[in-house]
C-alpha cells in the first residue's frame, strides 16, 4: 500500500510505503521521503534537501534514529540518494528498534565554501540545515504514526563534510546524540574557512562517545584536526578514540565494518529500554570502559589500565577493542558468524522468457552481504552479482557500486534481489534455492522455493 500525503507548499511530497497495516497502527516497514526546496531568507537553507527515512517492520516505539550523512560535493550527494536502502545500516537500526535516516543536500557545485551553491551552506548546521533537519523530524513524526521521532536520540555517522555537520550538531544538541562516528572530518577543520565561525563546545558534548577515523593517505590537515580533537577531549576524560585506516585516504574504505560494531556497542550502553517514553540516554560509566594505546596494543579495562589514560583511546567493549586492533593493522575486521538466510523466495513462470526467482534478505550485522548463490535442484546455477563492481580497497558488497564505494553508499539504482533462469522449459518442477554470502565468504542456510 502506498500513501501520498501532500504537505505544505514549501515541503513537497512525502511518500510512505507500507506493505501491511495503517498509519495509525504502523506494523510494517516504512520508507518515507520529504523534500524541501532552497529558500532565500536569512538563516534558512539555501539548498534543496531530501530526507529519506526507513522504519523497521514491527516496531511499536522507535528508540533512536541512525543518521548517515554524506560528504561535500555533487558526487557525494548523488550517491547518497538511495542510501536509505542500505541493508547493512538497516540491520544496525533494526537491532535497536531505531529508524534509519539519510539526508541528501543538493549542492550546485563542488565548492567547499558558500559560493556557487557550495557544501558549507549545509555542513555548517547554523546556516539552516539544523532547523530544516528538526523540521523534517517533526513532519516524519506527524505522518508516520511515530510521534516519538521528534524527541528520541540520534546516532550520527558522517563522512567528510558530513562529519563536520555531525560534529557541530553534537555541539548544538549533545543531549540528543547517543554516539558519533566522524569519518575524515571534524568541526575544528572550520578554522580553515573565514565563513565558518568557531563553534562553542558545551560540557555535555564531551560525554558523547566519539570516534575520529581517517585514512593515512588523507590530505594534510584532516588527520591532524581529528587527532587534535582526540587530544583535547581525552584531557577532559571524554569517551573518544582516534582510529587510523591503513588502506585509505579520504574515501571510506572498509570503515563501516568497524563503525557498525562500535555504534552497536555504544547503543547497548546508552539507549533506554524498549517502551521508555522519553528515551533519555544513559551516561557512559568510564570505569567500566576499555582503554588502549592509540597506535595499537592491549585493550585493558579502564580501572586496571597502567599507562597514561589521557593519551589512550576509549573503547566501549573488549570485543570492539579486538576489532579495532585488527582494523588499524589490516584495514578490515574478521568475522565468524554466518549471515541470516534469505526469505520470501518466490518463483514466477515467464513463459518463453524463462523463470523468475525473487527473494528478500537482511544483512549480516557484522559483514553485510557480498552476493547470493542461486541453486537449481541442489546445483549451483549462478551468483548475483556475477562480479562486484567496487574499488577504493573496499570489501565488495551486493549493493555497492563503482563510484558509490568511495562514499559508503549503495549503487544507484539499488540492485534487485532478482534472477531469471533462461534455461529452456522441460516440464519438470524444479526446486530453486538462494544462499546469502557475507563479505568474508560465510554462507547462510538456503531458502527454498515451495
Amino acid at each position: 500500500m502506498i500513501y501520498r500525503v501532500f504537505l505544505s507548499p514549501i515541503v513537497g511530497i512525502i511518500l510512505i510505503t507500507c506493505v501491511l497495516g495503517l498509519m495509525n497502527n504502523p506494523v510494517c516497514a516504512q520508507y518515507l521521503r520529504i523534500e524541501y526546496p532552497a529558500l532565500s531568507k536569512e538563516n534558512t537553507m539555501k539548498l534543496a534537501v531530501s530526507y529519506a527515512l526507513w522504519i523497521p517492520e514491527g516496531v511499536k516505539t522507535i528508540r533512536g534514529i541512525v543518521v548517515h550523512q554524506h560528504g561535500a560535493g555533487t558526487i557525494a550527494a548523488k550517491t547518497s540518494e538511495d542510501g536509505v536502502h542500505d541493508l547493512h545500516w538497516q540491520a544496525l537500526a533494526k537491532k535497536w528498534d531505531c529508524a534509519f535516516l539519510v539526508p541528501t543536500y543538493h549542492v550546485l557545485s563542488n565548492e567547499t565554501g558558500v559560493a556557487n551553491g557550495g557544501a558549507m551552506l549545509w555542513f555548517d548546521p547554523r546556516r539552516g540545515s539544523e532547523k530544516t533537519f528538526l523540521t523534517a523530524l517533526k513532519e516524519f513524526a506527524a505522518k508516520s504514526g511515530h510521534p516519538e521521532l521528534d524527541r528520541i536520540p540520534w546516532v550520527l555517522w558522517g563522512h567528510s563534510g558530513g562529519a563536520i555537520w555531525s560534529d557541530v550538531m553534537t555541539m548544538l544538541h549533545p543531549d540528543r546524540v547517543a554516539a558519533l562516528w566522524l569519518r575524515s572530518g571534524a568541526a575544528s577543520m572550520g578554522t580553515n574557512w573565514t565563513e565558518f565561525p568557531e563553534v562553542s563546545i558545551p560540557a555535555a558534548a564531551y560525554a558523547v562517545p566519539t570516534v575520529c577515523n581517517s585514512g593515512i593517505q588523507e590530505k594534510a590537515g584532516i588527520g591532524a584536526s581529528q587527532m587534535q580533537k582526540f587530544i583535547d577531549y581525552r584531557k577532559r576524560n571524554a569517551p573518544i578514540a582516534f582510529i587510523s585506516d591503513p588502506l585509505t585516504g579520504h574515501w571510506t574504505g572498509n570503515s563501516r565494518y568497524l563503525a557498525i560494531p562500535f555504534l552497536d556497542a555504544v547503543m547497548k550502553l546508552r539507549l533506554a529500554g524498549p517502551g521508555d517514553i522519553n528515551q533519555t540516554l544513559k551516561p557512559i560509566v568510564m570505569e567500566k570502559s576499555w582503554l588502549a594505546p592509540v597506535n595499537g596494543g592491549d585493550v585493558i579495562l579502564n580501572s586496571s589500565f597502567k599507562g597514561d589514560p589521557v593519551s589512550a583511546i576509549w573503547l566501549p567493549s573488549q570485543t570492539v577493542g579486538k576489532l579495532w586492533d585488527e582494523f588499524i593493522k589490516t584495514g578490515g575486521v574478521s568475522d565468524t558468524t554466518p549471515p541470516p538466510a534469505p526469505f520470501d523466495l518466490k518463483i514466477k513462470d515467464l513463459g518463453d522468457k524463462g523463470t523468475e526467482i525473487t527473494w528478500s534478505a537482511e544483512a549480516d550485522l557484522e559483514s553485510g552481504i557480498h552476493h547470493f548463490i542461486i541453486m537449481k535442484d541442489g546445483q549451483e546455477l549462478a551468483n548475483l552479482p556475477s562480479v562486484n563492481l567496487v574499488r577504493f580497497a573496499v570489501r565488495p558488497m551486493f549493493q555497492a557500486g563503482w563510484t558509490n564505494s568511495y562514499n559508503d553508499a549503495p549503487a544507484n539504482p539499488v540492485p534487485e534481489m532478482r534472477f531469471v533462469d533462461f534455461w529452456p522449459k522441460d516440464n519438470v518442477n524444479h526446486i530453486y534455492s538462494v544462499i546469502t554470502v557475507n563479505t568474508v565468504g560465510l554462507k547462510s542456510a538456503p531458502a527454498h522455493s515451495r
